[in-house]
């Protein structure tokens, strides 16, 4: 029997012609029908009757080449048996894509969505607020609900994705938080209800760090890790830049309403399209892993070795840098649309476009100092010098702007914006340094110790956003409630980490 398969690859036509279905004696010229540039067919003949198949003009049949256009005869004979065809056609592009690439990838589009929704709120807390009447105490209060679930969530987030892999608490947690931002508009007016929608989306997003940091250390190399974590991570900038230029159309043409709504099913759309990505990472057993009992799962916890983590000097510098680092983020992306808004008197349009920037230079820096670090490491400097140089450049870039930008210079506007926009780019030379390093000492427990900084680095967002606002209520300085508190925690930062952070492989084993 004759199995014929057409594979769509090039502009050549491949045929081996099986002579069941040509009734007439004479052979018939094939036509290649006009095909797509670069699109080929290739029919292969597969005859079981024959141990053999017959040779046309000196090749065997399955390589006579019939050129589109050409005019050539391809002739072939086989068995006088029936045969099927078949279609294979190499789609979609990416099929032949490396798993641990597709699963990078898609990883970065989930930090997209991500920081999309995280940054809605920055945006929509200006007319909420008009609506609803809220004081600057009350937005902050709102706004830093988010970071309450996002620091509960931390811990639990690495040790689930220590068990079950970080492909599944990522989905878990994209659906979580899509789900619990479609919410918003509908208890916005009832302020508990809003913070426990809020307290939801950190959740969901609170074990979206972990289970990436659980996927990056077991799957990609050491002079590869800089670039993967970079472009893991540096998702969160690109979904800031989305979210900034995309929330105030929608808000000034649909309402405040609108952005969660949107927002919320690009996250659903996500897992939905995460279902058809084949296979797992051949180091998670998910059958294993989901017929593990609680008292299994309970053990497991207790095998983490808690106490030798925290006897780490290492460890104990990434918590404080961590920490350090959060605060001049999460104040500075929960209120600077705000400051843009009332310091430089910009409308909603106008202040959600100068909040790209600082994300959108961040894209740029990330990348290049990616690139660096993976360059230097590879050359043979160690490992725990290029994390220290990474992190120390993210801490005094953003403090000396700071610093510029609270001080009384007559500047102009405009120039405060380039300077603040350059020291956040550059602090995004932490993701070469401080959030590298959790792979570096320890990829068996990294997403674990990330829970862990992640936890404490989260606590700037709950006290740290609502703080603002009450400073800035009380004494209506910009400097006093934004800028300097930064400035203090960058600094002794930096002093910390470069005098206790180290790379350097560690097994936590533990002690008797």
């Amino acid at each position: 029997m004759a199995k014929l398969t057409l594979r769509a690859e090039s502009s050549h036509l491949f045929y081996s012609q099986p002579s069941s279905f040509i009734s007439a004696p004479k052979r018939r010229r094939l036509l290649s029908f006009p095909p797509k540039p670069s699109l080929k067919f290739r029919v292969f003949c597969s005859i079981k009757e024959k141990e053999s198949v017959k040779r046309v003009n000196g090749l065997p049949g399955d390589e006579v080449v019939h050129r589109a256009g050409s005019g050539s005869d391809s002739e072939g004979e086989s068995g006088q048996k029936s045969g099927s065809v078949g279609f294979d056609l190499d789609w979609p592009p990416w099929k032949n894509i490396p798993q641990r690439y597709k699963l990078i990838g898609t990883t970065s589009l989930a930090f997209v969505i991500c920081n999309m929704d995280k940054v809605n709120l920055s945006i929509a807390i200006i007319p909420m607020s008009h609506q609803f009447g809220w004081s600057s105490s009350v937005a902050g209060l709102v706004q830093s609900s988010f970071f309450w679930g996002y620091a509960l969530s931390q811990l639990p987030g690495g040790w689930l994705a220590k068990i079950f892999g970080g492909r599944k608490v990522l989905e878990i947690g994209v659906l979580t938080w899509s789900l619990a931002t479609a919410l918003v508009p509908f208890v916005a007016g009832f302020t508990p209800g809003l913070v426990v929608s809020r307290i939801l989306v950190g959740i969901g997003e609170g074990v979206s760090p972990s289970a990436a940091t659980d996927l990056i250390a077991r799957t990609i190399p050491l002079e590869e890790r800089s670039r993967a974590v970079a472009f893991v991570f540096g998702g969160l900038s690109v979904g800031s830049v989305a979210g900034f230029l995309l929330a105030p159309p929608l808000i000034q043409n649909l309402g405040w309403e609108s952005v969660f709504y949107i927002f919320s099913l690009l996250g659903i759309g996500w897992y939905v399209g995460f279902q058809f990505l084949e296979g797992q990472p051949s180091w998670v057993d998910l059958k294993t892993a989901q017929n593990t009992s609680p008292k299994e799962l309970a053990d497991s916890l207790k095998d983490v070795p808690w106490k030798e983590f925290f006897r780490s000097e290492a460890v104990w510098a990434m918590i404080y840098a961590h920490f350090c680092g959060s605060w001049g983020h999460y104040t500075c992306l929960a209120w600077l649309p705000t400051y843009f808004s009332e310091e430089l008197n910009l409308n909603l349009t106008e202040a959600a476009w100068v909040s790209i920037l600082p994300p959108l230079a961040s894209i740029f820096v990330n990348t290049i100092a990616s690139q660096i670090a993976d360059n230097l490491i590879s050359n043979g400097v160690q490992t725990t010098t290029v994390r220290k140089i990474c992190q120390t450049i993210a801490f005094l870039s953003p403090a000396a702007c700071m610093t510029l930008s609270s001080l009384d210079l007559g500047l102009p506007h405009w120039e405060v914006v380039g300077i603040l926009t350059a020291g956040l780019a550059l602090s995004s030379f932490a993701i070469s340094g401080l959030y590298c390093t959790h792979q570096d000492i320890s990829p068996e427990y990294a997403s674990i110790l990330l829970g862990i900084t992640n936890t404490v680095g989260a606590v700037p967002g709950i006290v740290g956003v609502a703080l603002t606002g009450y400073l800035l209520d009380s004494t209506h300085s910009w400097s006093m409630s934004l800028f300097i508190p930064s400035i203090f925690f960058y600094l002794t930062g930096t002093i910390v980490w470069l005098a206790f952070a180290s790379s350097k492989p560690q097994t936590f084993a533990k002690r008797d």
